[in-house]
């Protein structure tokens, strides 16, 4: 990172001796194996996996290494990290050039000795082969936080007769800051008697929750007749290009008395939301609350969710964070806090949480953060706050979102009110800092653009808007968004964003030749 961005970024005391304790860097990145069979892990129960374990999750979220996010492009196709499909008509309906998952693992709770239930995983596909013995402990290290993140709880768990099957999602960074998305489903497995859940997750490059929910659903129907009917699922799956927003993927799929049957996949049109669902967010909070929390989230503060479901957590957190578009938050983001990592609520630096409800009185000892609770049963939303939430945002945009927020209908869609609500919070962004292309200078053709920030404040005409502004450019998520508009070359930019930019400044140049 270069000076320039690094004299912005704003640490909170402590972070040295928190970053020491937290934040240990494996010393390679994350080992992709596109090859293999499938297979079962060793369970690694001896105690440096799990100290190794707890390194390395610990470095996969910490919000202190400097590599360069992974952003969303204004719907720009990721880069490929597979081959592409040769046929002409297959590449455009495959523009993504990106497969479904890396891996699929089935983590199931045994019984140790003391007679607590440890999860571990049993069941890995595809397995990873060839590997020599420094990059198999890696993986398995890796494997072993894995696990941390499908049963949170640690060993609090008894054999169940009824559990019902819950899905949410999880996310890995990597050393470089890239990240990978951890879907999971947990069920009770078939059989008699009181058992055990067990937990399936898979591992993607790709953010689509709907889409792996859907891929779940075939899981779970597979593995109620036998373990051995998800193999050639999976497979099929795996051979299966990612398809581009808004096509479809078939996959053909035997099932015992069933016969064969085509799955459809189907990809959101508006790809840069296929990872969010509005619903869950507006169902445990009314649109005034939303936006409080909106408020904290573009000042970058410490924010916990509180509920009972894994669910729940998952969704809201990653709903919360996709308010943000066109930018991307940009620190410590655990959608579940696995009971043994509790302490990371004591970092000084911002971060989105979910907690689960059971250990509320672990995160409420502290101030100068936001509290939520998401639960059904709660007496109230905000359990701790710091009390000018109310006043963070300009009143007359304030009211423009609420506004904007009423045109939600009942029965919609996911894709309907996931639009509604993009374009309720997206304008917010158009309007304070769309004139921002205006104010990267360039010194010659090729030459690194200049941001002038004084020059790009001053500019609004409104003081409580400008007031505003003044604090959210001292965000690093700002910060981050203007530096790679600066390496940026003029000219028309494309993308939803810069769209809903012209369109804006059109509107103020005709209600300004009505005005005359």
């Amino acid at each position: 990172m270069s000076g320039e961005v690094t004299r912005r970024i704003r640490r909170g005391p402590g972070l040295t001796n928190f970053k020491n304790r937290w934040s240990e860097q494996p010393k390679r990145d994350f080992v992709c194996d596109v090859g293999g069979k499938e297979g079962t892990v060793p369970s690694g129960e001896d105690g440096s996996g799990e100290r190794g374990a707890l390194k390395r999750i610990s470095a996969m979220w910490s919000s202190f290494r400097r590599g360069k996010r992974d952003r969303v492009k204004d719907l720009a196709p990721p880069e490929p990290l597979g081959p592409v499909v040769d046929n002409a008509a297959r590449q455009q309906r495959y523009a993504s050039g990106q497969y479904f998952f890396e891996y699929l693992v089935v983590v199931s709770l045994k019984k140790s000795k003391e007679g607590n239930y440890q999860p571990q995983i049993t069941y890995q596909f595809p397995k990873r082969d060839g590997m020599v013995k420094f990059q198999r402990e890696e993986e398995e290290k890796t494997l072993k936080a894995i696990t941390l993140f499908c049963f949170p709880e640690g060993i609090n768990w008894a054999p169940l007769i009824e559990y019902h099957s819950e899905t949410f999602s999880f996310v890995l960074t990597e050393i470089d800051g890239s990240r990978r998305n951890g879907y999971c489903r947990r069920l009770l497995p078939n059989g008699n008697g009181a058992r055990p859940p067990e937990a399936y997750c898979i591992i993607s490059r790709l953010a689509c929750f709907g889409l792996f929910s859907k891929i779940f659903d075939e899981v779970e129907k597979r593995r109620q007749i036998s373990m051995a009917m998800i193999y050639p699922f999976m497979q099929k799956l795996r051979e299966a290009p990612f398809p581009a927003p808004g096509n479809t993927v078939e996959i053909k799929s035997f099932i015992p008395e069933s016969g064969t049957e085509i799955i459809r996949l189907t990809r959101p049109l508006d790809s840069w939301l296929e990872h969010v669902n509005f619903a869950t967010l507006f169902g445990c909070l009314t649109d005034e609350e939303v936006l409080l929390v909106f408020a904290s989230v573009v000042l970058e503060r410490r924010i916990i969710f509180i509920a009972d479901e894994l669910g729940t957590l998952s969704q809201v957190i990653h709903a919360v964070a996709a308010l943000l578009y066109p930018f991307t938050w940009q620190h410590t983001l655990i959608s579940i806090v696995p009971e043994i990592l509790i302490d990371v609520v004591m970092a000084p630096t911002p971060y989105l949480l979910g907690v689960q409800k059971r250990l509320l009185e672990q995160v409420t000892d502290q101030s100068d953060l936001l509290v939520v609770d998401l639960s059904e049963d709660k007496k109230e939303t905000f359990i701790v706050s710091i009390g000018d939430e109310k006043s963070i945002l300009p009143p007359k945009l304030q009211n423009e979102i609420l506004q904007a927020l009423g045109d939600r209908k009942e029965g919609a869609t996911v894709e309907e009110l996931n639009r509604v609500v993009s374009e309720a919070f997206l304008p917010f962004f158009v309007e304070i800092v769309g004139h921002y292309a205006l104010y990267v200078k360039y010194s010659g053709p090729g030459e690194r653009g200049m941001f002038e920030q004084r020059s790009f404040y001053k500019a609004i005409k409104s003081k409580t808007t400008r007031h505003f502004v003044k604090k959210f450019i001292q965000t690093q998520m700002f910060d981050l968004f203007i530096q790679e508009a600066e390496q940026q070359q003029p000219g028309p930019q494309q993308g939803i964003f810069h769209k809903k930019i012209l369109e804006y400044q059109e509107k103020k140049k005709g209600d300004k030749t009505k005005k005359q």
